[in-house]
């Protein structure tokens, strides 16, 4: 505070000797609402502030440069854990409705398919239902056995499990995902990368707030992992 009235003064000197420009109204404005929010500093220990105020002064912190954050009455890290708090709110979607609840003769006709025929899988299960009228998915099938301590039909033939077929194929096999960026108006950017099992290298294929199949089709004919499997193929 010391060194912006020893700044306006010099400037007004200055200006007195015409030797400069006068104080511009901003400046003096600017001075006076930093030193009463310094007085409002020494007075209130931590301040409240409604629900309004935290969007209002979240969404100027994304605006402002981190360097002139010293302005807030609030550390910087309450501002960015208010910023969280409006992406959370923005971008809560609502509980889905959980299914009906299986009748008991239901449950317990699953629950002798399963016991008489321990090799029958849960799609089998399902389509013998079916036939006796009974309606039912696979995952209700799956939740009702293992709930029971029943688990899947054990493999009809030996062989390697997925985690050892990934190691195999781990040089040819590519992995691909979306990740999320929420930007200060709240508006959510999708970010499609792939990464390589077998390196662990990962590639930024592009962005857009609109993800389609085209898009993605698009992105992955371009993308550095296409030339790279090529790559792989050739040699």
């Amino acid at each position: 505070m010391a060194s912006t009235v020893v700044f306006l003064l010099v400037r007004r000197l200055l200006a007195v000797l015409g030797l400069g420009h006068r104080a511009d109204e901003k400046d003096v404005e600017i001075a006076v609402l930093r030193h009463q929010l310094a007085v409002l500093r020494r007075q209130v220990a931590r301040p409240r502030y409604t629900p309004s105020d935290r969007m209002l002064l979240a969404t100027l912190a994304q605006l402002l440069p981190r360097p002139h954050w010293s302005a807030f009455l609030v550390t910087p890290a309450t501002l960015l854990r208010w910023h969280r708090e409006l992406v959370r709110r923005r971008w809560t979607y609502p509980q889905q409705r959980r299914g009906r609840r299986l009748e008991d003769a239901t449950v317990q006709l699953m629950l002798r398919l399963a016991r008489e025929n321990p090799r029958w899988g849960y799609l089998r299960i399902v389509g013998e239902c079916r036939k006796l009228n009974v309606q039912v998915s696979a995952t209700s099938v799956r939740t009702v056995l293992r709930h029971h301590g029943l688990g899947p039909a054990p493999r009809r033939t030996a062989g390697p499990n997925w985690s050892q077929f990934l190691r195999a194929q781990a040089q040819g096999v590519l992995a691909c995902d979306f990740l999320t960026v929420d930007t200060v108006t709240m508006a959510r950017l999708y970010v499609l990368f792939f990464i390589s099992l077998d390196r662990r290298h990962v590639w930024l294929a592009g962005v857009t707030a609109h993800p389609t199949t085209a898009w993605v089709t698009q992105q992955a004919a371009t993308s550095p992992t296409s030339s790279a499997r090529a790559d792989r193929t050739s040699s």
